[in-house]
């Protein structure tokens, strides 16, 4: 808060001139956990340096201001982030000389959704950009993909063993049926035989 301060009195002191600061994408749409890239541009000149730009973004939500970044005279300023970010803000240096702020905020939060407002002053002037960003909620994979059951080879090979056995039974229950057939066919047989030998006289009672 008081670096904006310092910024809005520094605003009367600037020189006159043209400065102008952008966004490149006035709203964001992400998911928890992934990453986002946030970014600005703003009105550079040959001979600004990168050790006259100062930077501060934060986050509007709920009535509350979180710091993002902060830079200062062009060496940033971890102290002064809000614990919500820290660890999760990766600054790309190389590319302020050409007036671009590159911000990316890594493992996304439903809490970082919000207004960001990026307010940078150089010794060409003053100036600020917004945008929004909406981070929804990610789907439990658990829960929203079921797995498609299907048959392991195991299952395979039990059910291979299960029809297997399951022949071999009615190979053996039609085998003894035969074996019952046989025999009652040769025992009806065999009496038959016995009465009619009789009745022929083959057989006499002592």
């Amino acid at each position: 808060m008081i670096f904006r301060i310092l910024l809005l009195i520094n605003l009367i002191s600037c020189v006159s001139g043209t400065f102008v600061v952008n966004v490149t994408q006035t709203s964001y749409q992400a998911e928890e956990n992934h990453n986002i890239t946030l970014e600005w541009t703003f009105t550079t000149k040959p001979h600004t340096s990168s050790t006259s730009v100062n930077i501060l973004c934060n986050l509007f939500i709920d009535h509350k201001d979180l710091v993002l970044f902060h830079l200062h005279d062009g060496v940033e300023v971890s102290e002064s982030q809000d614990r919500q970010f820290s660890g999760r803000v990766q600054f790309d240096k190389d590319v302020l000389r050409e007036g671009r702020i590159r911000l990316q905020l890594s493992r996304l939060r439903t809490e970082d959704s919000g207004l960001y407002l990026c307010e940078v002053k150089t010794d060409d002037g003053w100036g600020s950009g917004r945008c929004q960003l909406n981070v929804t909620a990610g789907v439990d994979d658990s829960q929203s993909q079921r797995p498609t059951v299907s048959p392991q080879p195991e299952s395979h090979s039990r059910i291979g063993l299960y029809a297997g056995l399951g022949l071999a039974l009615v190979a053996v229950v039609i085998a003894f049926l035969l074996a019952v057939r046989n025999v009652y066919y040769f025992w009806t047989h065999s009496v038959r035989e016995v009465i009619r030998m009789s009745e022929r006289g083959y057989y006499c009672t002592r």
